[in-house]
């Protein structure tokens, strides 16, 4: 029987995301990015998915980007088909009304690095090592990388990790922005784990609202900005979730959210 590509664990109101294609670093070949993308669309209708992680199986590797021997079979127009993809996958998981948190636990080149970055969140293995290296094959990043790296880093340092296709290890991705933690290798999934625990307990209504204000008003200006946070506070505030906080703590209790 032939192994799932991205395997799927729900706990906890967390689903968790694996890539499975430890042979060649998870890198992606048409399959697996259909898989992925079949798991995400599935997760964003979930009312029992809260927060999502994604991660790589083994211990080598989150995602070394594409398959780079399926590519030399493919016709430029297939390569057009995969960058299309592969791109609008990853812009739907920016875009997914949940937390997305990427456990990169190895190497993250290319699409990997790429994929990190349409995460809202990066937690990243002391052996993690991460670069945009698209330019070394003469082509660029084109996931969504010459766009999401600047913006999380700054222009100038993007600049210098693409034009060279330098690679970064965790404690300088760390330093850089790249990331947002570095811990052992062993506890990776649990400080996902963790992290994920302590989104989940929040109203899902408010982080989904959050998570809309931030990437939606980054793009803008600061007046259009605080007006897409103005509304996105709005439709929070007819709730049952913001009605049930405020007695929990009138109560002195836990607030049990069901995101209505």
């Amino acid at each position: 029987m032939e192994e799932e590509l991205v395997l799927s664990q729900t706990e906890d109101q967390v689903l968790t995301l694996t890539l499975n294609r430890p042979k060649v670093m998870n890198s992606f070949n048409f399959a697996m990015l259909h898989a992925l993308k079949a798991a995400v669309d599935k997760a964003r209708f979930d009312p029992e998915v809260r927060v999502i992680i994604i991660t790589g199986a083994g211990d080598r590797a989150f995602c070394a980007g594409a398959d780079l021997k399926e590519r030399a079979t493919l016709t430029p127009v297939q390569v057009k088909e995969f960058i299309y993809t592969i791109r609008n996958l990853f812009t739907d998981i920016e875009n997914l009304p949940k937390p997305v948190i990427a456990a990169v636990n190895g190497i993250a080149l290319g699409g990997g690095t790429e994929l990190a970055l349409g995460c809202d969140i990066r937690l990243a293995a002391e052996t993690a090592a991460m670069g945009l290296t698209e330019t070394t094959l003469a082509i660029i990043p084109g996931a969504g990388g010459t766009q999401r790296l600047p913006r999380l880093i700054g222009k100038g340092k993007a600049k210098e990790l693409i034009f060279t296709g330098r690679r970064v290890d965790a404690q300088e991705a760390l330093d850089l922005g790249m990331v947002n933690k570095v811990v052992p290798g062993d506890s990776l999934l649990d400080a996902a784990k963790d992290m994920a625990a302590a989104i989940r307990k929040n109203g899902p209504i408010a982080v989904t609202q959050a998570k809309y204000a931030i990437n939606q008003g980054m793009e803008t200006d600061l007046s259009t900005g605080l007006a897409i946070e103005s509304n996105a506070y709005w439709i929070t505030i007819p709730s049952k979730d913001r009605l049930e906080g405020l007695a929990a703590f009138r109560e002195k209790r836990k607030p049990v959210y069901k995101g209505e």
